[in-house]
């Protein structure tokens, strides 16, 4: 059904040119847009101006790529201090789009765009698309959330900018997800991970094989997921399971992407962010080493950010289908995700995988975490696998709850919970529940 392909804008294998420079020329494409990105946010957003003049720095002091690090950092914090529009570097009525953050506590984040703002989002989510493997003349459903969340109309428009047919669904009304998947026969779904086998739960609901559909690839992001959830996904939809990144402080999704045929942690499309990785001391680490990931923006009009804390625990490494830009481990944490247990750091996707590795035991579980007297107590409740009998999966829990212990090297409790007993992911998945 494909008509084309290539993406329009791109050379005959279907890249744009930016994504075929040496690491050399990506630097120094950086360099001249870190350069007008920090003299854009000092003369124009007031909270930069102040934060830049507290630390001493001046945008005639960034000469290099390094000097980055004399830059004050940026946190969702000073992003609600400048609510709502405090952030914005151009004139309100140059901002075409505004969104604000789905928090439920405190005041909201907001994020705006000019129109070029959006022109650059949809071709780099354009450039998502097609590094996960999807071509002009597609089918896309797509299922992140539409409105105040910036993942479905981000989506949306980098979808139609390829050249591929949008199927605007957003989250929720999964018997509905089903039927138009049947129905319209898309070539490619672009939802969270979670949702994605909430999905895949409802087609055997109904009586349909998940792998049966006309569903050749799946974008996936919007929260940690493991490699152990991605083979569940391409096993039980007989598709590929592809990591799209991104923030809506930093743009929204399409800020990295994997490639198909690597599929080794998503690229960071560096002609348009400079990454860094910084330690719990807030100081700058080379690249291979872990830590906390942090974004400049290199060419955002309407809301530029330096510096920004994403909470995101990755690695910088070097680029293999695109090695002119550096690839970030898959994103398995986030600072403000990690449980401290008696001491022991742990995070929900180390428990995912272990979890997913007992067959008796279904991919739906969730983590409460409970104070017992003077000490933290998690419980891992958790369903079987449909068909299972009670004996094997209880004992599969018992295997879990020992795997844990030793792979992890903390105690938890392990509750076996009835088949659909628990809550199914609409979009982002909440595994935690802090009960203390």
């Amino acid at each position: 059904m494909t008509t084309a392909t290539t993406q329009p804008g791109t050379d005959e294998f279907g890249l744009h040119a930016e994504e075929r420079l040496s690491r050399d020329a990506v630097e120094a494409l950086q360099l001249e847009r870190l350069q007008w990105t920090v003299r854009h946010a000092y003369e124009n957003v007031p909270l930069y101006r102040e934060k830049f003049d507290a630390a001493g720095v001046h945008p005639d002091d960034i000469h290099t790529l390094a000097d980055v690090q004399k830059l004050p950092f940026t946190t969702k914090e000073d992003l609600r201090l400048s609510y709502p529009f405090g952030m914005f570097a151009v004139p309100r009525e140059d901002v075409r789009r505004i969104h604000a953050s789905s928090g439920t506590t405190g005041r909201p984040t907001v994020v705006g765009y000019t129109q070029r703002d959006l022109d650059n989002w949809a071709d780099l989510i354009a450039r998502s698309l097609y590094a996960s493997g999807v071509r002009p003349g597609w089918r896309v459903h797509n299922a992140y959330g539409y409105g105040l969340f910036t993942g479905g109309l981000g989506a949306h428009a980098g979808i139609e900018r390829l050249g591929c047919t949008v199927i605007p669904m957003s989250g929720g009304q999964t018997e509905k997800q089903v039927q138009l998947i049947t129905d319209f026969e898309p070539d490619a779904i672009l939802c969270t991970p979670s949702y994605l086998l909430t999905i895949a739960d409802a087609f055997e609901a109904a009586g349909l094989d998940p792998r049966a559909t006309s569903l050749k690839v799946a974008v996936c992001g919007a929260e940690p997921w493991t490699d152990a959830m991605r083979h569940e996904l391409e096993e039980r939809l007989n598709i590929k399971a592809v990591d799209i990144y991104g923030l809506s402080e930093v743009m929204g999704p399409g800020v990295g992407n994997e490639c198909v045929e690597t599929q080794d942690g998503p690229h960071i499309w560096e002609d348009h962010f400079l990454p860094e990785i910084i330690d719990e001391q807030l100081q700058q680490v080379p690249d291979g080493k872990e830590g906390e990931l942090v974004f400049t923006t290199l060419t955002k009009e309407a809301f530029p950010v330096i510096r920004y804390r994403t909470r995101d625990l990755t690695t910088l490494l070097p680029g293999t289908a695109r090695p002119g830009m550096r690839r970030i481990a898959k994103i398995t944490g986030r600072n403000d995700d990690m449980i401290i247990l008696r001491g022991v750091n742990l995070f929900p996707t180390q428990i995912e995988e272990i979890a997913l590795e007992q067959p008796e035991l279904s991919t739906h579980f969730v983590l409460e975490l409970t104070r017992n007297g003077k000490m933290d107590a998690l419980t891992v409740k958790i369903e079987p696998r449909e068909g299972v009998a009670e004996a094997d999966a209880l004992t599969a829990a018992k295997t879990l709850q020992q795997c844990i212990k030793t792979r992890i090297g903390t105690s938890v409790a392990v509750e076996l919970v009835p088949a659909e007993s628990l809550e199914r992911s609409q979009g982002k998945l909440k595994r935690l529940y802090d009960l203390r």
